[in-house]
């Protein structure tokens, strides 16, 4: 398992992992976000995503779906192209 320093005001929520891909759902006490990391330990790939109290879960299960959500272009930019 890939070990990530956590500062002391951040709390590990939960975490899942399968076949080398480490889901991790992170509060931190001092600015009340949640965060999700996610970690592909095969690659070294990782990104995070900030998400709010009622998506919480909802982005720990489904990391790629907000992730790509939150890159893909806009509907107006692509009827322009």
């Amino acid at each position: 398992m890939y070990e990530t320093p956590i500062s002391d005001s951040v709390r590990e929520l939960a975490f899942r992992e399968n076949d080398g891909l480490e889901v991790t759902l992170l509060w931190d006490e001092h600015t009340d976000r949640l965060t999700i990391s996610v970690l592909d330990a095969k690659n070294g790939d990782f990104f995070a995503l900030e998400a709010a109290r009622d998506t919480a879960l909802d982005v720990f299960y489904h990391p790629f779906s907000y992730a790509a959500s939150r890159t893909a272009p806009h509907t107006s930019q692509l009827l322009a192209a």
